[in-house]
C-alpha cells in the first residue's frame, strides 16, 4: 500500500462528507497601483475584473468565478510588498466545519500565531482572520457564515 497522500484520503479527523470541495477559498494579489493591475490581468486573461470596496481602506478588482468556485481578487495595497519585495499573494484556507474559532485556538500549539484581529465579512460571507504559520508565512483562515 502506498503512502502517498491522496484528495480524497480518510483519516480519523475526517470523512467523506467533512473534506471541503477546495483547501483554498479565496485569493488576494496586492497591487501598489490597482488601476495598472487590472489593466494587465484583464489584458493577459480577456476578462473583466468587478471593481468591490472592503471597507473604508481596500477597493478589490475580483476576478470573474462562478460561485460556489473559489474566488479571488486584486486588492490596492501600497503597504503590502508585491513578491519581488518578500510579500505576494495571500491564500485562504478554509477551516471548514469546525470554524476559524477553533482553529484560531489550536493555532499556538500548533506553532503558529494570530496576526490581527478576527473580521466578520459583510452579507453573510463568513469570517477570516490573518496567521503567521511555522514557516513564517502570511496565511488566511476563512470559515463560511
Amino acid at each position: 500500500m502506498s503512502t502517498a497522500h491522496t484528495a480524497a484520503q480518510v483519516t480519523p479527523q475526517t470523512t467523506p462528507q467533512t473534506i471541503p470541495l477546495s483547501a483554498v477559498t479565496w485569493f488576494e494579489l496586492p497591487a501598489r497601483d490597482l488601476d495598472r493591475a487590472q489593466r494587465f490581468y484583464e489584458t493577459l486573461l480577456q476578462v473583466r475584473l468587478r471593481r468591490e470596496s472592503m471597507g473604508p481602506v481596500r477597493t478589490l478588482a475580483v476576478f470573474p468565478y462562478a460561485a460556489p468556485g473559489v474566488g479571488g481578487c486584486l486588492m490596492n495595497a501600497p503597504d503590502l510588498a508585491p513578491a519581488a519585495d518578500g510579500g505576494g499573494a495571500l491564500v485562504y484556507l478554509d477551516t471548514g466545519r469546525a470554524g476559524l474559532d477553533a482553529a484560531l485556538a489550536r493555532l499556538p500549539s500548533a506553532g503558529g500565531r494570530q496576526l490581527g484581529p478576527k473580521v466578520t465579512l459583510p452579507a453573510g460571507m463568513g469570517e477570516f482572520a490573518h496567521i503567521e504559520d511555522s514557516e513564517g508565512n502570511r496565511v488566511g483562515l476563512h470559515a463560511d457564515a
